[in-house]
C-alpha cells in the first residue's frame, strides 16, 4: 500500500476554530496542506472544482462543523453522499453540538467519527494527532 497524503479541508465558519486547527496541524508538524471553506456550498465548490475553485485531488479529509450559514455540515453530508464521485470522501464532524440527533443523522451519513469541540481539553490538539495517526494508516479511497 503507498501512503498518500491526504489534504485536509476544514469546513467551518467560525475563524477563531479555523485558525485554532490551523494552529494544532503546524504545533504538531503535520504539514499536509490544508483549504478551509466557511460553509458546505464553498466545500462542494472546491471539491468539485466549480465556481473559480481549484479542485482538490484526493485524498481529502474533511473535518466539518454541523453549523453554518447557507449550507450546515448536515446537507452538506447529505449532497456529498449523493455524489458518487464524492460519496467515498472521508469525513470528522468537528462541532458544538452534542444533540444526539445530530450525532445520529451525521452516522447515518457515514461520517469516521463526531468530535466535540467544547471536549478538547487541549484545544484541538489530541484531535489533530488522532487525524494524523489516522491518516498514516488508513488506506484512503481511490477519487
Amino acid at each position: 500500500m503507498r501512503h498518500r497524503t491526504p489534504t485536509i479541508m476544514i469546513v467551518d465558519d467560525d475563524r477563531v476554530d479555523t485558525m485554532a486547527i490551523r494552529r494544532s496541524l503546524r504545533e504538531s508538524d503535520i504539514t499536509y496542506p490544508v483549504v478551509a471553506a466557511r460553509d458546505g456550498i464553498e466545500a462542494l465548490d472546491h471539491l468539485r472544482g466549480e465556481n473559480g475553485r481549484q479542485h482538490l485531488a484526493g485524498p481529502v479529509l474533511v473535518l466539518l462543523d454541523l453549523n453554518m450559514p447557507r449550507m450546515g455540515g448536515l446537507e452538506f453530508l447529505a449532497e456529498l453522499r449523493d455524489d458518487a464521485s464524492l460519496r467515498p470522501t472521508v469525513v470528522f464532524v468537528m462541532t458544538t453540538s452534542d444533540d444526539e440527533n445530530d450525532r445520529a443523522r451525521a452516522y447515518a451519513q457515514n461520517v469516521a467519527g463526531y468530535i466535540l469541540k467544547f471536549e478538547q481539553e487541549h484545544g484541538f490538539q489530541d484531535a489533530i494527532l488522532m487525524l494524523e495517526h489516522f491518516s498514516r494508516v488508513v488506506a484512503f479511497p481511490d477519487s
